[in-house]
């Protein structure tokens, strides 16, 4: 058993709660036990403790949206809006460079940005998403990767049942797997058909999988769905039976009542990958009306192609600042809300909440250290204040 103390322990769950100068006991990959140090070194007194000064324990962070080996594209097309990002550089790119290699290297960079950074778990989208896994499994990292379907051929399939079986043959090992899970992963409503989604939504149900998609990103995304099916995005989603409890939605910049509504109702979780949609000037996701309405809200990064960065410590910074300034109230999205939603809120849009998301005896033992002693830290009044806005 290993046993570590920090000047900190922040559990996550329950709110507003920190535990000052307690050992977190490790056994079998599980948290084992919380004490108090005084009562820890009377019961165990030849213990060996790893003695983490002027440290915080927390759970490892949650990237719950990311597209990883798009790191080898980062900073290759940047101050461009979204649709004119995508069509004129990024697919052609994809189109031109991505392969097993590419995905290869890319995912083992972007692993290591998330572990130096702090985060234990992520959400992928992206081609090749068998190599992905085989990587992740190869590091030791927690995740999900997306069978992956789009509407256009790419590298990896050339139309939705390519895409769809292929995705389930190569990924077969990961259905099952104790550090590694799949999601359906349908690009957006704007590049997936009715006919598609379709066969995506049987296969969700039969295999029991979560779907992971890019939802009300843009403007120009919900005129286009208007004309073309004359509905929102979401209401044909929901029409179309993928709008459930186990449905990742992914930006969210462009919503109103009936949408939060509909959302509230089906149980998705939201995604809210602030940086990325600020930088694409997609919009503003209402996360603090999402809260009110009791609507799951996590945190992604998004790829490093859009950010242009994996680190989640300042997408929440960027998530908490950005809520109030759209709910014009500093008060929503206090510092420990947005630090759940930064962990536990992206474990429960996973699935995952019952093991990871928070410092919980039983739970799987993916935390982090965090140094509070530099001088950026100190003086040191709130431990959650300085991991959010420090």
């Amino acid at each position: 058993m290993q046993h570590y103390l920090a000047d900190y322990l922040l559990p996550i769950e329950p709110l507003k709660t920190i535990y000052k100068n307690h050992v977190l006991s490790i056994e079998n990959d599980k948290i084992a036990a919380i004490t108090p140090e005084e009562k820890f070194r009377g019961e165990n007194p030849s213990a060996n403790i790893e003695h983490l000064a002027g440290q915080l324990i927390m759970p490892g962070l949650v990237n719950s949206h990311t597209h990883l080996a798009m790191n080898l594209l980062r900073g290759i097309a940047d101050d461009l809006p979204l649709m004119t990002w995508l069509n004129e550089y990024i697919w052609p790119r994809e189109k031109e460079h991505v392969n097993e290699d590419f995905v290869t290297v890319g995912t083992k960079h972007a692993i290591a940005e998330m572990i130096r950074s702090g985060t234990t778990c992520f959400n992928d989208s992206y081609f090749f998403p068998n190599i992905t896994a085989k990587v992740a499994d190869e590091i030791g990292m927690r995740g999900l990767v997306g069978i992956l379907s789009i509407d256009f051929p790419s590298n990896w399939a050339s139309n939705t049942d390519e895409y769809l079986q292929k995705g389930q043959d190569t990924l077969a090992d990961y259905f099952n797997h104790p550090l590694l899970g799949v999601t359906a992963s349908p690009h957006a409503p704007y590049t997936v058909s009715d006919g598609s989604f379709e066969k995506i939504r049987q296969m969700t149900e039969s295999l029991k999988l979560k779907t992971h998609i890019h939802l009300h990103e843009t403007s120009a995304e919900i005129d286009g769905e208007m004309k073309q099916y004359n509905m929102r995005p979401i209401e044909r989603l929901n029409k179309l039976g993928l709008l459930t409890p186990d449905t990742i939605a992914v930006h969210m910049t462009q919503l109103n009542d009936q949408d939060i509504d509909i959302i509230a109702k089906s149980g998705a979780s939201v995604v809210h990958c602030p940086e990325s949609n600020l930088k694409l000037a997609s919009g503003f996701c209402p996360i603090a009306k999402l809260i009110e309405n009791n609507i799951n809200v996590a945190i992604g990064t998004d790829g490093a192609a859009s950010n242009n960065d994996l680190d989640m410590f300042s997408e929440t910074r960027t998530a908490a600042l950005l809520a109030k300034a759209i709910a014009n109230s500093p008060v929503v999205v206090p510092a420990e809300q947005a630090l759940y939603m930064a962990t536990l809120g992206g474990a429960k849009a996973l699935g995952l909440d019952s093991d990871i998301g928070s410092i919980e005896v039983g739970k799987k033992a993916d935390f982090i250290s965090v140094e509070l002693s530099d001088i950026e830290s100190l003086p040191l009044y709130n431990p959650e204040s300085q991991l959010v806005y420090a």
